[in-house]
């Protein structure tokens, strides 16, 4: 996907123009409304954390924070849109692993995304499950890896989309363990969840939230999870039989680069106390995320660290954008 400048300020609104405040005014920092671009549409996951936390920095900055729905090529619309504007700390991009898987499936980008944004703040994180029929052979997955194995090629693995993450997180788990399964993609969770109850797929690397109504009235059957969750706390880890698998949907606040850096500092610290808060928690639990904090830096060894992760699973998938 090509965005050419014509299209980024069309897509911008011009915010390139907003003047840059200096670090002589980043004290007084914010003096009028901050935009939070997220890059899917109003109603989803997604959405629902940035006007949660939008909300939240509103309170305690004494200031209003607006959500700005930015939908287009997996984020990239939204991204781009971030990192063309003025590094003045009044637009803000709700990142997510979208944003790093999409550093290496997108070749033909006007930004790199690792090196163009000041990251702020991680916000929250959500396991994957791998979940199948009640009645699958495996019920374990050692048990899902030798079937696998006795059956190349046959079994189909569903995601809500090509190059999501629940995708790759497939794709890990069969680079890992040697086995192929045939991909098919969905537009969304919904239809691909309806396949697997209906056994036309037989396996899912999907996002908990999703998935845990289904589990929970015995429809799906979790056979592990990418890393801790709450809401299934006696499924194993799928580390536990793959060394070194680890995938988890994440969120963060990111800035364009050039940021002051006292207002990242600002931010980060309102950030931190908004994701300790006990209704906040509540909050991101019920759509199915942990609440998160990182450093700036650690933040940023994070997206750089996925970044080239998704990028080996990318080349040995042969994964390309649809």
């Amino acid at each position: 996907m090509i965005l050419t400048r014509r299209r980024f300020v069309a897509l911008s609104g011009g915010v390139a123009s907003l003047p840059y405040i200096g670090p002589a005014r980043a004290a007084a920092y914010p003096t009028r409304p901050v935009r939070i671009l997220v890059g899917y549409s109003a109603g989803g996951v997604s959405d629902i954390l940035a006007r949660l936390l939008a909300q939240k920095l509103s309170e305690r900055f004494n200031q209003t924070f607006v959500v700005e729905n930015r939908p287009g090529a997996a984020s990239n619309v939204a991204a781009s849109a971030l990192i063309h504007s003025a590094p003045d700390g009044y637009t803000l991009l709700l990142a997510g692993i979208s944003n790093a898987i999409n550093v290496s499936l997108y070749q033909k980008l006007d930004f790199d995304f690792v090196h163009d944004v000041a990251p702020i703040s991680l916000i929250s994180r959500s396991p994957l499950v791998m979940v199948v029929k009640p009645d699958f052979p495996a019920r374990t997955v050692p048990e899902f890896i030798a079937y696998a194995k006795a059956h190349p090629g046959k079994l189909n693995m569903g995601s809500p989309g090509t190059g999501g993450a629940s995708h790759v997180g497939g794709e890990l788990f069969q680079m890992l363990a040697g086995i192929k399964m045939v991909h098919v993609a969905y537009r969304g969770s919904p239809p691909a969840l309806s396949d697997l109850m209906a056994g036309r797929i037989d396996v899912m690397f999907d996002n908990i939230a999703s998935s845990i109504p289904f589990i929970q009235s015995g429809k799906l059957r979790a056979l592990a999870v990418s890393s801790h969750a709450a809401a299934l706390p006696d499924a194993p880890l799928i580390s536990k039989y793959l060394p070194g698998y680890e995938a988890y949907v994440w969120n963060g606040i990111v800035a364009p680069k050039g940021c002051p850096s006292d207002v990242v500092a600002k931010l980060n610290a309102e950030i931190k106390d908004v994701v300790n808060e006990p209704a906040y928690k509540a909050q991101l639990t019920r759509v199915g995320n942990t609440a998160a904090y990182d450093t700036p830096g650690d933040f940023a060894r994070l997206i750089d660290a996925d970044s080239r992760k998704w990028a080996k699973v990318i080349s040995y998938a042969g994964i390309k954008p649809e």
